[in-house]
């Protein structure tokens, strides 16, 4: 449309139905802040029909082809769980989700529910961490609001917590990050004796779920890095997963909770109306090739998830290696070889990256 007073009372006459921000965001059941992130980072977006001194309005039906465009390239939502700590969960969260949006150009937001706070870290650095968990800028506050008997005391907000583009990587855009707090460690023990009624969430699960379904739709992928448990707060992210992963040392005290896992995600989907969460596979981390237990526990695994017992291998393993570990320190990385590795760390994270989102989105 032609700049000008005369063109916008024109085209302002015509008879088209507009829609302003808060419009569009109403028919996309999203907040006004997706909307304006949507124009920003899509190219796809409708240009504005005229810009008024209120805002921008668009052409409904411009607006109405973009959302149908956009729904069909579902977010995709994978939590990535183990019930024993040290085995990789966090740092494959976090190489996941930088190749995914840096060498894959997604659209990714990193939900960090681990009261260790090692992805937040890793993607913000502790100084950061440290200005918003004084804050009260993390998803500690969430929870922590659920126990507070009165919900106009609540304190959470969405939009002060969500840290945009967040990697030390120069070359990654595009990836946000919920941050999490030490604090949830004693929150967690508490969630289980919040009731439901008028004043809060009808169940403790459904907290996290109901303050991120209208940011959601933004990203292209979310990871959850979940604690090493199957409590409340891990239920919390899995209530709002399409499926899940589970990096694991090919070792005995890694992999025995595999079984009990699938069980206790299978049953709880089963509560959940017309869900479902799938097991997109396991991530074989720290591996030592060569080395007896694990070439014996990789052999076992193989076995059992050919047999159907558990889930699918990915065909990318991460081996032990000092490039892993090293790309745990926030440090400022211009690439993310450089921050990944040399030693061929970086190539097999990629190819884990590529295997994950084909599973993914097989099942969109």
């Amino acid at each position: 449309m032609a700049d000008g007073p005369d063109a916008q009372r024109r085209f302002l006459e015509s008879p088209k139905e507009l829609l302003g921000l808060s419009e569009v965001a109403e028919l996309a059941s999203v907040a006004r802040n997706v909307i304006s992130n949507w124009r920003s980072r899509d190219p796809r977006f409708p240009r504005p029909a005229a810009d008024l001194a209120s805002g921008p309005i668009f052409r409904s039906d411009q607006i109405e082809r973009y959302l149908t465009r956009r729904r069909k390239s579902m977010t995709y939502v994978i939590s990535t769980i183990n019930l024993k700590g040290g085995v990789g969960k966090t740092t494959t969260t976090v190489a996941l989700a930088e190749i995914l949006a840096g060498e894959m150009r997604k659209r990714v937001l990193v939900i960090d529910l681990d009261p260790q706070t090692n992805a937040t870290t890793m993607l913000m650095g502790e100084k950061r961490w440290e200005k918003l968990n004084d804050a009260g800028h993390t998803l500690a506050t969430l929870f922590q609001d659920a126990l507070k008997p009165d919900q106009d005391a609540a304190q959470f907000n969405l939009e002060e917590t969500l840290q945009q583009d967040v990697s030390p990587v120069q070359s990654v855009q595009g990836l946000d990050l919920l941050p999490s707090s030490l604090e949830l460690i004693d929150v967690q023990d508490r969630l289980a004796t919040v009731p439901p009624g008028r004043l809060y969430t009808d169940r403790p699960v459904d907290f996290l779920h109901k303050a991120t379904r209208k940011l959601l739709p933004e990203y292209d992928y979310v990871l959850i890095d979940c604690p090493p448990n199957l409590g409340i707060i891990t239920l919390n992210g899995l209530r709002i997963s399409q499926g899940f992963i589970i990096p694991t040392k090919p070792d005995v005290l890694s992999t025995y909770g595999i079984p009990q896992i699938l069980k206790r995600v299978k049953n709880f989907a089963e509560g959940l109306a017309d869900d479902d969460i799938v097991p997109l596979g396991t991530v074989i981390t720290m591996y030592r090739a060569g080395t007896t237990l694990h070439e014996n526990t990789l052999r076992a695994l193989r076995a059992d998830a050919k047999a159907g017992k558990l889930p699918q291998l990915f065909d990318s393993m991460i081996p032990h290696g000092n490039a892993v570990g090293t790309a745990a320190e926030f440090s400022p990385s211009s690439t993310l070889r450089q921050r990944w590795g040399y030693q061929g760390h970086y190539d097999l994270l990629r190819d884990l990256a590529g295997e994950v989102r084909t599973r993914a989105e097989e099942r969109l």
